[in-house]
Formats: structure tokens, C-alpha cells, sequence
């Protein structure tokens, strides 16, 4: 079985700090970590440093990613608390990023999903993940 302490997910970009803006100024990660000029790879880690999870997002210079082929890649954050999750929205809206629909109409029953600069798509749920 697999277990691990750390959970890193990491995509590339194109909008290298757009999408840290995103994800720091709008849901409120952090920087935990980057770097420039590693073999023609600029990076940066966002998350929160009493969380498992992390984002790590890359920028190769010279080349061409694009837009996310798809409007269902979702990150889903589960915010139960209803106070929490309007503050989570109020700070999204804040920074100019509004609500879109989100293509799977379950999403938008009790969260709100916004659209990162790169078209991947995060869900902010306010529910209970329960197994």
C-alpha cells in the first residue's frame, strides 16, 4: 500500500505567475518553495506547510503548453464551514476572478468553481468529504 506524508501535484504552465497569483492571492496558499534557470525550468510550490498537499507549477522557457484540453479537470477543495467557504468566494471575486459553470452541474449545487489562467478548474465545496 502506498503511503506517503506529502502529496505534490505539478503541471506546467505557460502563465507561470498569473497561475501563482491564482492559487496565492485567491485561495490563499503559499509559497513554500522555487527556483529559475534549473535546466531551462522555472518552478514554484504553493500550499500550506501544515497541509499534505502541494502544487508545484513549472515554466519551461521556449516552449508552448497551452490551455487545459478539458473543462472537468478539477481540483476540489472541501471548505465545510458555510462562513469559511463565503470568505474563500468574497476573496476570489476580490481579485477578479468570478464563478463559472461548472460542466458537471453536481459542482455548483454547494460550491463554486473558478477558472485558473490555465483552464483547470477549482471547485471550492462547500460540503464534507465523507467515504
Amino acid at each position: 500500500m502506498l503511503r506517503t506524508k506529502t502529496l505534490r501535484i505539478a503541471r506546467p504552465t505557460d502563465k507561470l505567475d498569473e497561475v501563482v497569483r491564482f492559487y496565492t492571492d485567491g485561495l490563499g496558499l503559499q509559497i513554500l518553495d522555487q527556483f529559475e534557470h534549473h535546466e531551462g525550468f522555472d518552478g514554484v510550490m504553493v500550499g500550506l506547510p501544515s497541509e499534505i498537499y502541494q502544487f508545484e507549477f513549472i515554466h519551461q522557457q521556449g516552449h508552448f503548453i497551452g490551455r487545459d484540453p478539458t473543462k472537468d479537470n478539477l481540483i476540489v477543495f472541501y471548505l465545510p464551514d458555510r462562513s469559511e467557504w463565503e470568505l474563500a468566494v468574497i476573496q476570489m471575486n476580490s481579485i477578479s476572478y468570478e464563478t463559472v459553470p461548472s460542466y458537471n452541474p453536481y459542482w455548483d449545487i454547494n460550491g463554486a468553481t473558478f477558472e485558473d489562467p490555465d483552464g483547470w478548474r477549482v471547485v471550492l465545496q462547500n460540503a464534507v468529504w465523507e467515504t
